[in-house]
């Protein structure tokens, strides 16, 4: 399916229709597949989703029973950190749903071993996404996405060695411009998904965003234009402030239908 550039007056429409699209997407999954798999991100944009997701009027629309639960990426801290993704998604969201233990799955950042916290969380994908590895790659329903002000997503960033990754679904990925390690999934996974919007707010992406989809292909020091779903929908969800160095401008988007 084509890429969709879709334009918002600000962070909390692109929460909106965020929260929308998780309804839609998820229904459509749970009647279709009896489950519905679902990657979250890290981010400011992100946590006004979740936090909306999160009241009444939006919550009791899905039916959590049937929802799995991941993440895109995580930093190498404990899951109660502040910096944590899955500590801001549990604060944000998850901590306030009827979920059971087994359906969310963080990465384990916190341990010494990330590269065998990887392996262990692809161990976890293949026994709830009941595929093998070396043989087809897990779906996920959606994927949820970010955009750095240098371009990465997820934790791909420039120039680093999970870009050139073609057969894992999660990798340890040495970032030396951050002085760290974090764990990803890589860009084929997040490439088989059926659907990926991208989540991209505020002046100090506008740059970045005006070279990821206006200007040449060069995925090494822009990793979110390795993101191109081979079977999907794919939507980047824009504000004014991140599009405005935008030659074309963004679509006008339609709102999923979410009356009461």
């Amino acid at each position: 399916m084509a890429r969709q550039i879709l334009g918002f007056p600000d962070s909390d429409a692109i929460a909106e229709y965020v929260v929308a699209e998780f309804i839609r997407l998820a229904k459509d999954a749970v009647w279709t597949r009896g489950v519905f798999h679902v990657a979250l991100a890290g981010g400011s944009t992100p946590k006004r989703a979740y936090q909306l997701l999160s009241t009444p009027k939006y919550s009791r629309r899905v039916e959590w029973g049937s929802v799995q639960i991941y993440f895109g990426d995580e930093r190498a801290v404990e899951p109660d950190h502040d910096d944590s993704n899955f500590n801001t998604a549990q604060n944000a969201l998850l901590g306030t749903l009827p979920l059971h233990h087994s359906q969310v799955h963080r990465m384990a950042g916190e341990r010494g071993d990330l590269d065998a916290a990887a392996r262990d969380y692809e161990t976890i994908m293949e026994r709830f996404f009941a595929v093998k590895r070396g043989q087809e790659m897990p779906r996920f329903d959606l994927v949820l996405l970010g955009m750095g002000k240098d371009g990465h997503t997820a934790s791909l960033f420039p120039f680093t060695e999970a870009l050139k990754e073609q057969d894992r679904w999660v990798v340890a990925n040495e970032v030396p411009q951050l002085n760290t390690s974090r764990l990803t999934l890589t860009a084929p996974v997040i490439n088989s998904a059926r659907a990926v919007l991208f989540l991209v707010s505020g002046t100090d992406k506008a740059e970045a965003l005006e070279r990821v989809l206006e200007g040449p292909f060069n995925s090494l020091e822009l990793p979110s234009q390795l993101i191109d779903p081979v079977d999907g929908e794919y939507a980047w969800l824009v504000d004014e402030a991140a599009a405005s160095h935008l030659k074309k401008e963004p679509a006008t988007p339609v709102l999923p239908g979410t009356a009461s």
